[in-house]
């Protein structure tokens, strides 16, 4: 068995336009997996401080100029800032090769946008999330027909680095992503910052209040993956008839948690559509 069919990523160049905290989550971990070798990797950032400090810390080459960077590169990361995307597309546009992958982590970037934008038919549309930062993210993608079957396998060993990765046929389930896993971790965030905050109101300090609410939250994850179980058994479990889990569950039914829940994810969703709309507008110049 040769190295390209253990690893995908073997021999592979991967560029990195804008070296951000995305970027930055996306090197480490294919670094620490062993999936490609510094010298692979090459990044652009205008700041070139923040382009010394990744330089410095993984070893990898950096260039000022994002043309430069996407030279010979197999994978190309758009990592950048949304309101940046109509600067840099013009940038690469006619300077990328066919048999170059680029993978955009934009929210709100359609595919068609980045095809025409870039002048280019080999794109991969990515949502990731912020958990991506410790390796336990979620990235939904799809990708463009001129996208071949080795070239997926690359793109998701590069995103296997960030956590979970699920590869959607149809570009609408990443818009939706968008608004389920992308945003998500800001819904668990606030819920739990309201439980913290539940404890410190009962008398817990601050500190103790955080260690239980975070273990919690994690134990009550891993056991929900394991379990295989479908949510509302699992919540049945623990849900004894007038006991402290039924008034609780009886105050957030009341209080219409499930439907605020439901109603800020599709809000979310639609603002997705309206940022796609946007750019669209941008790209086509109306």
């Amino acid at each position: 068995m040769t190295s390209e069919q253990t690893n995908p990523l073997a021999g592979t160049r991967l560029a990195f336009i804008g070296a951000g905290v995305m970027a930055e989550s996306m090197i480490a971990g294919i670094l620490k997996q062993g999936q490609a070798a510094p010298e692979q990797i090459i990044a652009s950032h205008p700041r070139h401080e923040r382009l010394e400090k990744l330089e410095k810390r993984f070893g990898i080459d950096i260039a000022p100029d994002n043309r430069e960077a996407a030279n010979g590169a197999d994978l190309v990361f758009l990592t950048i800032k949304p309101q940046v995307l109509q600067t840099i597309m013009p940038q690469l546009a006619g300077h990328l090769q066919p048999e170059q992958v680029v993978i955009s982590v934009l929210a709100g970037a359609p595919v068609e946008v980045l095809t025409r934008g870039l002048q280019h038919q080999a794109v991969a549309r990515v949502m990731p999330n912020t958990p991506a930062q410790v390796g336990e993210g979620m990235s939904v993608w799809c990708t463009t027909p001129g996208v071949s079957a080795e070239q997926q396998a690359r793109v998701r060993a590069a995103l296997g680095a960030l956590g979970r990765e699920l590869w959607v046929e149809e570009e609408k389930y990443v818009d939706m992503a968008t608004a389920l896993s992308g945003t998500g971790p800001t819904y668990v965030f606030l819920m739990m910052e309201a439980l913290i905050d539940a404890g410190v109101h009962m008398g817990f300090p601050r500190r103790i209040a955080e260690e239980i609410v975070l273990q919690t939250v994690s134990g009550s994850v891993a056991f929900a993956r394991d379990s295989g179980k479908h949510m509302a058994e699992l919540r049945n479990m623990v849900t004894s008839p007038g006991g402290t889990s039924a008034e609780a569950i009886y105050q957030m039914e009341k209080g219409g948690l499930r439907t605020v829940l439901s109603r800020a994810v599709y809000a979310a969703y639609q603002r997705t559509q309206t940022l796609a709309e946007k750019e669209r507008s941008a790209s086509s110049g109306a």
